[in-house]
Parts: structure tokens; C-alpha cells; sequence
């Protein structure tokens, strides 16, 4: 049944390091009841990191067969959880070759008929129920961590773990409930009563005891939790995408000295802590990067929030898709025209589509649906003409769609906090100047060539003469040949997160201002990608002493420029007091060397070398003090033969991560050197008593 820890039990055997070691290939997916062979067959090309040019055009068996090439002779393990429907695995299971080199997969499923069906001969592992002496263990570590349990709490903490029945989804909900409230005889008693004592074996009667965490959940939490419902089942969520949903919903409360994106982030990490929601991927700074939410637990979403009308789920195309006028908020699930999903907040009527083409696929919303607050759009998009009458709009979200007819009038939505654009276009596009009076902008996310205006020269504000300042924006990513004008910088004085390009360039680096970079005193993330060889870029910026994370990207590849590093340019990046994230891509280290002085990098934490021009690397622990994560992608760095030795004393070192992207046969030589030194450095590690250690090799 549903809660059980099948999905637990194969996560722990996928990332077990010796299962890591021994498969060339592993991939993960989840299939939910709502499926097609598209889906599953771009996931696990997705989960293997390989790219698929023009996935919307490519017809299933082309998929098919790419998929096969990539496993052909390889020794790969595939999970594929929580399978529904035996045709599902007939449709797929052709893809998989069969070479007798020790594949495996590691399939889950509630459905006993679908694995008997689908079993190779090997026995069926059938999960059991906790007994009570593991539920109460259970319990307790969700309930108190690494402390004790009360005597005094004890009795009916057991009675509480045992009308769990045995159920660990079950055990960890209640304990996350009870790790946050108040710890005492009579508040337990009061649980202890309301948990039904009649889970036995469906999900229906699990749903009972679940529910309790709802209800009992602080009143500031509800709304967050309720909203986890709006996102397809088994939907990986980005928490930064999550958080500014959140403020733009306006469900969130404001705090003295903190922002909303930060009080959001409280609340998302106390719903995980409930175990109300799975973290599930972290990113390079240690944060938690997605998440995602039990099936059992967003049903309860979903049937609470339509109870109190707080929003409505909707299966198919948005096609005529009737919208009462109760229906504060609508999400939209159209799997067929691979649509992800779609909201449609606050609107009133039909929405209509004209164009059904797949490249085009606009969708009408009527005109008084100036309510609206959020619209998120991946795979179609509406009229730009209709559009700019949502003057209400707070998020506005638009994926695989061109942008330029909505660019242009963005700024009449001058309520916008959010613009997010993704799209492939290799065409320039210019923001409108009126954006720099969209005072309410919290982050701007644009992919492409956008260049930024120049602010207007002179502005009259109500109250006198003065300019007007941006001063909610904190993300502004990516801007294009930028000039960091001190003008410019004066207006967005709290910006948090930048990105840059630039390329085809007219003129040198100081027509481009980048010492003004340091007047970012809040700045802290910073990404700059360079389409063009510049010599000494380190040189001619100045770095905030904010800045947290930086990512040097020199376009490699397919552009044949890399970002030229000299020694003395990297003593500045040493320097920087509060760098913990160090990203180097496409870069060609001067004289093929990188030796740290001693002291340098004193907080970094993780570093990724991608394609760096480097051969030898001098450095141990004193160079490097707190480091603990080293992710190398070892095809692409074709130089370099082995890790520094001196990796094995660093205390602090969590795990190294060796990517080989693709088959490089001719450099098999190098990157056997490099696994050689990383395998030994597993070893000292270990020697010294860091059991915590990993050594992960993707793809090798």
C-alpha cells in the first residue's frame, strides 16, 4: 500500500556506493497513473543526463532507439517506482538491451497482478509493516531526534506508534506533527484520541491519520501545504519557483528584517521537517533544490482545498475548459500536448484555444478575468493583446515560448513581482525602459540575448525631484553586454542574484564598468558566461565581498572560447571572504596550473571544475579548508591527471562526484588516472574515520 517505504527501500539500494561503483549507468523514474511512453522514455534520458535536440519533434521509437544505443553493452540499473499499469512496461521494455552484462531493474508497484506480470523469475519482495518495537524506534527518532522520550510521554507515545499500525508514512507524519507542538501528556492524549486506530490495508482509512496533520497544522502553514496539492502527482517542484508562487498568492506573512522569499523558505523547511513534504534534491550550496510530495499526502491537498474552494484541479486539454465563478484558482493538467501544467488564477468563464497546432497553441482568457494574479504557462501561451489586460498579475511564467510580442508591453503589468521566460531564441531582444518603474519587481529571470536599457536620465517622483529605485528586486538573470553604469546600480541597491553573457563585444572591458560590481553590497550569487576570448576578465571586475557563489562559465564547446586564468587572476577569487560556491566551466588555466597560496578560499564548500584546460593541481588541505563536495567532470577535463593527494586530509570533505558525459575512448587513459587518485583519497578518508564519506562515478 500506498506509505509503506517501497519508494524509501529502492532509493537507499540506488545510492548505496557499491551499487554506484558497479553500474556503468543508473536512472530513476517515476511513473505515475496518468502515463505515456513519451514521458517515460524522456524521463529516463533525462535522469541519464543525456540531451534529446528537438524532444517535441522526435517520434517514441526514435526516443526508443536512442535510448538503446546508450544502453547497448553498458551494465545499467534503472528504478522505475510506483508502476500502475502492466502495459506501461510493455510499452518500454523492448528498449532495454539484454546482453547479459549484469543489468538490472528495480521496479515498484502497489499492484501484486503488475508484478507477477512483469517479475523476470526472481522472488517478489513484498514490504511488510513495521512491528511495534520498530514503529516506536521509528517514532522516537522522528519525534525527539537523537534525545530521549519522557517517561512521563512514553505510554502514550507507544499507543500513539501502535494505531499507526505499522504503516512508517503514518509513524513520520504524527512524529513530525508532534516534533513541533507542544510536549505534554494532555496535548498527546488529545492525538491520541483523534488517530483512528483502523488502518489495516488501503489507503482510504491511511488517509484518516494523515489528515490529523493537516488539522493540526499552525495556521500560517495551511495555505503553503494546501498549495503542494496544485502541482501534478509525482511533479519534481523547484523550491525557489515554490516560494515565489507563495508570495505572489500573497500567503505568506511579512516579518520585521526578513524577506518574504526568506520567510517562505522557514516555512517550506518546517513542512519538511513535518515530513509533510520530501526533499529530494539538494544543490551546491547545501540547500534543498526540489521536492516533492506523497501521493496520499496531496491527495489530501487536493480534497481539502476543493472542501474550503481554495483551489481546483483539472484533468485535459484547457480547451473550452469551463471555469465556475467559485474557482479562485484553477490548475490545468494537459499530459496529452506534453503541457505540464498550467494555472489559471482567479479566472471566470471558458478558456478558449484557436490554434491547435503544438508550436503556437495560444489559449483565450476572457476579458474580465482581471483578477488574475498567476499564470503559469509551459508549452502554449495566450494572447498578447489579452494579456496586457491582467493588470493584477503578480507571477507570470512562460516556458518553450517565444517572448518577444509580451516583452514588449510587459510593462503595463505593473503589479509584476515575477516574469520568468524560458525560451530558444537567437535573436537580440530589448527589455522596454518602462521597466525600470515597475517598482514592485522581484525577479526577473530571461533566457536569450536581453539586453537592459538605460534608465531614463531624469524622473520626477511624487514628493521632489529623485530617481526611482527597484528596491524589491533580487534576481535579475541574464542580462546581455551589459554597462554597470553607477546609475544603474544606484536603482537596484538589494539585488541578490545576477547573471551576465557576453559576446560580440565592441568595445574593452572598461567601457563596461565591471568594477562598479563591488557597489552590490547584497550581491550573492553572481554567474558570468563569455561567448568570446577576453584576456584578464578576472582583472578588470571588482567582486562584492557578499558574494557567496560564483559561477565563471567561458561557453567551451560550442563556441571553441574558453575563459583564459592566469595565476595571479585566481589569487583574487582565493581572496573573496565569503565564497562557498566555486564553478569554473570551459576555462583554460595559464601554463596549465593551479597552485592556491595558503589561506586562500577560506569558506568554500563546493567546487565543480567542467571542462578546464588544467594539467597540474597543487593543493591539500590548508588550501582548502572547508571543502566538501568536488564535482570534476573528468571527460572534459582532458588534461588533468589525478586529484591532488592531499584531498584525503581535508576534514571536512563530504564527497567527490566524477561525471564522464559521453564516450570518450581516447582519453579512457586520464580518466583512469583520475579515478585512481579519487579512490585512494576514498581511502584515507575513511582511514581517518570519515564513515560519511562518498564517492560517487556517474557514468563510468
Amino acid at each position: 500500500m500506498g506509505g509503506i517505504g517501497k519508494t524509501s527501500l529502492a532509493h537507499k539500494i540506488y545510492i548505496d556506493k557499491y551499487i554506484v561503483h558497479h553500474f556503468h549507468i543508473r536512472a530513476w523514474l517515476t511513473v505515475s497513473q496518468d502515463y505515456s511512453v513519451r514521458e517515460i522514455l524522456l524521463g529516463l534520458l533525462d535522469s541519464m543526463k543525456i540531451q534529446t535536440d528537438g524532444r517535441s519533434e522526435k517520434r517514441i521509437d526514435q526516443l526508443g532507439e536512442l535510448l538503446y544505443k546508450k544502453l547497448k553493452g553498458r551494465r545499467y540499473l534503472f528504478v522505475i517506482d510506483d508502476v500502475w499499469d502492466i502495459e506501461a512496461w510493455d510499452s518500454v521494455k523492448r528498449y532495454f538491451p539484454e546482453d547479459k552484462t549484469g543489468s538490472r531493474i528495480l521496479l515498484t508497484t502497489r499492484l501484486e497482478n503488475v508484478a507477477n506480470y512483469i517479475n523476470s523469475g526472481s522472488p517478489l519482495h513484498h514490504v511488510r509493516f513495521l512491528n511495534d518495537e520498530e514503529s516506536w524506534k521509528l517514532f522516537c527518532q522522528k519525534v525527539f531526534g537523537e534525545g530521549f522520550c519522557p517517561l512521563e510521554l512514553e505510554e502514550i507515545g507507544k499507543n500513539i506508534a501502535q494505531n499507526c499500525r505499522g504503516l512508517p508514512l503514518a509513524v513520520v507524519v504524527i512524529g513530525g506533527l508532534l516534533s513541533k507542538a507542544t510536549k505534554t501528556p494532555h496535548y498527546w492524549r488529545n492525538i491520541a484520541k483523534n488517530l483512528s486506530s483502523e488502518i489495516n490495508s488501503n489507503d482510504e482509512q491511511c488517509s484518516k491519520i494523515l489528515s490529523l496533520s493537516y488539522k493540526h497544522l499552525p495556521h500560517h502553514l495551511k495555505g503553503c501545504f494546501l498549495y503542494m496539492g496544485i502541482f501534478p502527482e509525482d511533479f519534481e517542484i523547484k523550491v525557489r519557483e515554490l516560494t515565489k508562487l507563495w508570495v505572489a498568492e500573497g500567503i505568506l506573512k511579512s516579518a520585521c528584517s526578513k524577506t518574504l522569499e526568506d520567510v517562505g523558505e522557514e516555512y517550506f523547511l518546517d513542512l519538511v521537517q513535518r515530513s509533510l513534504i520530501l526533499a529530494q534534491k539538494k544543490g551546491s550550496n547545501g540547500k534543498i533544490k526540489t521536492c516533492r510530495i506523497h501521493d496520499l499526502l496531496r491527495d489530501i491537498c487536493v480534497r481539502e482545498a476543493q472542501k474550503e474552494k481554495f483551489f481546483h484541479v483539472m484533468e485535459g486539454s484547457p480547451c473550452g475548459i469551463q471555469v465556475g465563478t467559485s474557482m479562485r484558482r484553477v490548475s490545468i493538467h494537459d499530459k496529452k500536448n506534453f503541457v505540464a501544467f498550467q494555472f489559471y488564477y482567479a479566472a471566470k468563464g471558458t478558456l478558449h484555444r484557436d490554434d491547435k497546432t503544438l508550436s503556437s497553441f495560444p489559449v483565450k482568457i476572457p476579458f474580465h478575468s482581471r483578477p488574475l494574479k498567476v499564470l503559469q504557462m509551459k508549452g502554449t501561451h495566450i494572447f498578447p493583446d489579452e494579456m496586457v489586460e491582467l493588470v493584477n498579475m503578480r507571477y507570470l511564467y512562460c516556458y518553450n515560448i517565444h517572448p518577444q510580442l509580451y516583452i514588449a508591453s510587459i510593462y503595463k503589468l505593473r503589479n509584476l513581482q515575477t516574469i520568468v521566460c524560458r525560451w530558444y531564441c537567437g535573436k537580440d531582444m530589448e527589455l522596454p525602459p518602462e521597466i525600470w518603474k515597475m517598482t514592485q519587481l522581484r525577479h526577473v529571470k530571461l533566457n536569450g540575448f536581453v539586453h537592459l536599457p538605460d534608465p531614463p536620465i531624469s524622473e520626477i517622483k511624487e514628493g521632489g525631484n529623485s530617481i526611482v529605485v527597484l528596491e524589491n528586486l533580487q534576481t535579475l538573470w541574464t542580462i546581455y553586454n551589459f554597462i554597470w553604469t553607477v546609475e544603474v546600480l544606484e536603482r537596484i541597491p538589494n539585488l541578490q542574484k545576477l547573471a551576465i553573457r557576453y559576446g560580440g563585444m565592441v568595445a574593452g572591458w572598461e567601457e563596461y564598468c565591471m568594477n562598479n560590481l563591488v557597489c552590490l553590497t547584497k550581491l550573492e550569487s553572481l554567474k558570468c558566461r563569455l561567448a568570446d576570448t577576453f584576456p584578464h576578465f578576472l582583472a578588470s571586475i571588482t567582486f562584492p565581498t557578499s558574494l557567496k557563489k560564483l559561477t565563471l562559465d567561458g561557453m567551451g564547446f560550442h563556441f571553441k572560447d574558453y575563459l583564459k586564468l592566469h595565476p595571479e587572476e585566481l589569487t583574487i577569487l582565493g581572496k573573496l571572504p565569503n565564497l562557498e560556491v566555486l564553478k569554473l566551466k570551459h576555462c583554460d588555466f595559464n601554463e596549465l596550473e593551479w597552485k592556491p597560496n595558503e589561506g586562500e578560499f577560506p569558506e568554500l564548500k563546493f567546487l565543480l571544475l567542467h571542462d578546464v584546460n588544467l594539467k597540474h593541481w597543487r593543493a591539500d588541505r590548508i588550501h582548502y579548508p572547508g571543502l566538501e563536495r568536488l564535482v570534476i567532470s573528468i571527460t572534459a577535463c582532458r588534461e588533468l591527471n589525478e586529484i591532488p593527494s592531499g584531498f584525503g586530509e581535508i576534514s571536512t570533505l563530504q564527497s567527490i562526484e566524477l561525471i564522464q558525459l559521453e564516450d570518450f575512448e581516447e582519453i579512457s587513459t586520464v580518466c583512469d588516472s583520475i579515478v585512481e587518485s579519487a579512490k585512494k583519497i576514498e581511502e584515507e578518508q575513511l582511514s581517518w574515520g570519515n564513515d560519511a564519506f562518498k564517492l560517487y562515478i556517474t557514468g563510468w
